[in-house]
């Protein structure tokens, strides 16, 4: 039950104004990481996901969302029912999030052999996807934690 709103609204009606208050900050946040990698890596995104069924381009889109969505929910639990606390940290928390796991790219990149985002557009599936895609969740859990 988010405490905004609970005598106008109720329990229940607060409880859905909470429900699509983070659905709505969450498709933002994800919509700002699909830039995001799409910054990151050489080619279009979403041409080397959907049109030329990429699976490195896949893995990685899909760990920084799924980090994402970790933070999104790490949010929402840490603002014991405050929906504008919640609100606010679950974006300002998920906008620190991307950045981190936008550095965290880059890091990686400098101190690894060849580009990153070459292997990431490559056909064959390459074992550093899978390295950089776990680093995206692994920040995601760090700082969904962070927050409680």
């Amino acid at each position: 039950m988010f405490a905004l709103g609970n005598q106008v609204l109720g329990g229940f009606g607060a409880d859905v104004v909470g429900a699509i208050a983070y659905s709505i900050i969450g498709i933002v946040l994800m919509v700002l990481g699909f830039f995001i990698v799409d910054w990151l890596t050489p080619g279009k995104l979403g041409e080397l996901i959907w049109t030329q069924r990429n699976r490195n381009a896949a893995l990685l889109l899909s760990s920084n969302l799924v980090g994402v969505g970790l933070i999104v929910v790490g949010a929402i639990w840490a603002s014991e029912g405050n929906l504008v606390q919640g609100v606010i940290s679950t974006f300002v928390f998920g906008v620190i999030g991307l950045g981190a796991m936008a550095v965290a790219f880059l890091i990686l990149d400098v101190i690894t052999p060849g580009k990153l985002g070459a292997l990431v557009v490559d056909e064959e599936p390459h074992p550093a996807v899978w390295v950089s895609s776990a680093m995206h969740l692994a920040l995601g859990g760090v700082i969904a934690m962070a927050l409680s």
